[in-house]
């Protein structure tokens, strides 16, 4: 010490750390009342700022009252050195965690206001967090005296060591890049792989990408075969889509009645079942002169992917119903067996869909 410890000396340490606690509490109070009121905006950036600023702001006070009761201290140089050291230390790394969670939450504030753009994607999220720490702990070494560029240097050069044995890490994590740059594949759409895999995106990450069937179970797909395999998107360029019904009804049929009754159905299955389009145009065309049958399709639409099982299964329903109602016969197909008696006589069978018919 360059002088004696007082009391007064003692007093002022703890008024100027007293004072930053006090002053740490107070910004902490007023901070939580503009959460409130940011909350109250359309744009979510706003809450994400002040939120972290909640976390920033009071320890920064309260490091500022700890350097102003060391610097009320009689410390001797070293000593004031060290802590003046340790508190910026401390305040680097929480303004740096703070900076992370900032721009991390304005990524994906970011994404989630744009059309096209992964929202729910936390490959992003995560690639910048990365980037804000490691830039968080370079300064926090520099700060310390520590050269960074040997540093720099040994990380250029152990960089290719690791990339050669993370490939394939690094392929599935540019790979989820591309995907998500190019807006062919985003979270919350519903697709379907040429090896069979289907369901909705639920997550686009550095490694793979999870994929929710109907079944409600999870499919986890690496992002380099997502990348490189045949893929339909049922939810782009627009999330509504048309599905066809085959249907076909016997040649005494009018089909002029026929047109004129399915129309009538799809319009009261557009109209009544929860996720079709009730603005739908409905449309029947006729295609085929079948061995029993003449068969025709019937276009519906649908609001989503999903949708278009629950509107099939009405609208099967209720054009059955109607279609007996009517009197329009939906034939079974038939077939003509002829069986070879040990005597040489054919004997005719009519095959119908209950089997063999004398």
């Amino acid at each position: 010490m360059n002088r004696v410890l007082t009391v007064h000396d003692l007093i002022v340490a703890g008024a100027a750390l007293a004072a930053g606690v006090v002053g740490g509490l107070l910004l902490r109070g007023a901070l939580r009342w503009l959460a409130k009121h940011a909350r109250r905006t359309r744009w979510s950036g706003d809450d994400v700022i002040v939120d972290a600023l909640r976390s920033v702001v009071p320890w920064a006070a309260i490091c500022g009252g700890l350097a102003a009761a060391a610097a009320a201290l009689p410390l001797t140089e070293t000593v004031g050195h060290h802590v003046n050291l340790t508190l910026t230390v401390l305040l680097i790394l929480v303004v740096t965690f703070t900076a992370a969670r900032v721009i991390t939450g304005l990524v994906r504030s970011l994404a989630q206001s744009r059309s096209g753009v992964a929202g729910s994607a936390t490959i992003f999220a995560n690639i910048t967090r990365i980037v804000v720490l490691a830039m968080g702990v370079l300064v926090v070494l520099q700060t310390m005296g520590i050269s960074i560029t040997p540093l720099l240097t040994a990380l250029g050069v152990g960089g290719l060591a690791v990339a050669l044995a993370l490939q394939d890490t690094l392929a599935n994590l540019f790979a989820g890049v591309h995907v998500l740059a190019s807006k062919t594949v985003q979270p919350g759409d519903y697709i379907r792989l040429s090896s069979g895999e289907e369901g909705y995106v639920v997550d686009i990450n550095w490694r793979n990408t999870v994929v929710r069937q109907l079944s409600n179970n999870l499919v986890i797909i690496p992002n380099i075969q997502l990348s490189g395999t045949n893929m339909t998107n049922f939810t782009r360029p627009e999330q509504q889509l048309s599905i066809l019904v085959q249907v076909g009804v016997g040649y005494d049929s009018d089909l002029e009645h026929v047109e004129r009754v399915t129309l009538e159905v799809v319009k009261e299955v557009m109209t009544d079942v929860s996720g079709a389009l009730p603005d739908h145009e409905p449309a029947v065309r006729f295609h085929t002169f079948g061995d029993s049958r003449i068969g025709f399709t019937v276009i519906l639409g649908v609001g989503e992917f999903s949708d278009q099982y629950r509107i099939k299964h009405e609208f099967i329903k209720r054009l059955h119903k109607r279609y007996r109602d009517e009197g329009i016969r939906i034939p079974a197909p038939t077939r003509t067996v002829a069986l070879q008696q040990s005597d040489g006589i054919a004997i005719p069978h009519q095959r119908g869909t209950s089997g063999l018919m004398p």
